[in-house]
């Protein structure tokens, strides 16, 4: 198949447009899509407007952040309240075969221990531990342990670096 000037102008035309190189093919006649594209190509026209799977990937990009942020800000305020709370009720050990669905199931010591034991206070609603083990168990994100002071460089690793 040989491009003809006629040809070549109808495609420009097409392509301007926004037509897609399936649709063009069918206009023009007696041509596949892969040759108005390579064609297209050849002739430097300009890349498509955003193709389907490009637009539905950025409409779901901007949702994930959309819900993202709602689920962080319900989760903040969620644990905003324990926070402020400071009168936690006492333990209230049990072993694992006393534990219900109410008990909470934070575990204090070494299951190796025969001191080990679970916490045992009222779980909160939806959640497998009590208040005080809750703000134990979900930390806020973003937020990093306060750097641990580093103990100094031994002599011996000092020299070694100097001598380096």
């Amino acid at each position: 198949m040989s491009w003809t000037d006629e040809k070549v102008a109808k495609l420009k035309e097409l392509w301007g447009k926004g037509n897609t190189a399936s649709q063009i093919a069918e206009i023009i006649g007696g041509i596949s899509r892969n040759a108005v594209i390579g064609k297209a190509h050849r002739l430097n026209l300009s890349a498509k407007i955003k193709t389907r799977t490009a637009t539905s990937n950025q409409n779901f990009e901007n949702s994930l952040e959309e819900k993202s942020y709602k689920f962080n800000k319900g989760r903040r305020s969620k644990f905003k309240s324990l926070i402020i709370e400071k009168d936690f009720e006492p333990e209230n050990p049990k072993q694992l075969e006393e534990l219900d669905e109410n008990s909470c199931k934070w575990p204090i010591g070494h299951p190796n221990e025969k001191s080990f034991y679970f916490c045992g206070r009222a779980s909160l609603k939806d959640f497998s531990y009590c208040k005080l083990h809750l703000l134990y168990a979900y930390q806020p994100k973003g937020k990093k342990e306060d750097v641990v002071e580093k103990e100094e460089v031994p002599e011996f690793i000092e020299k070694k670096i100097k001598s380096a």
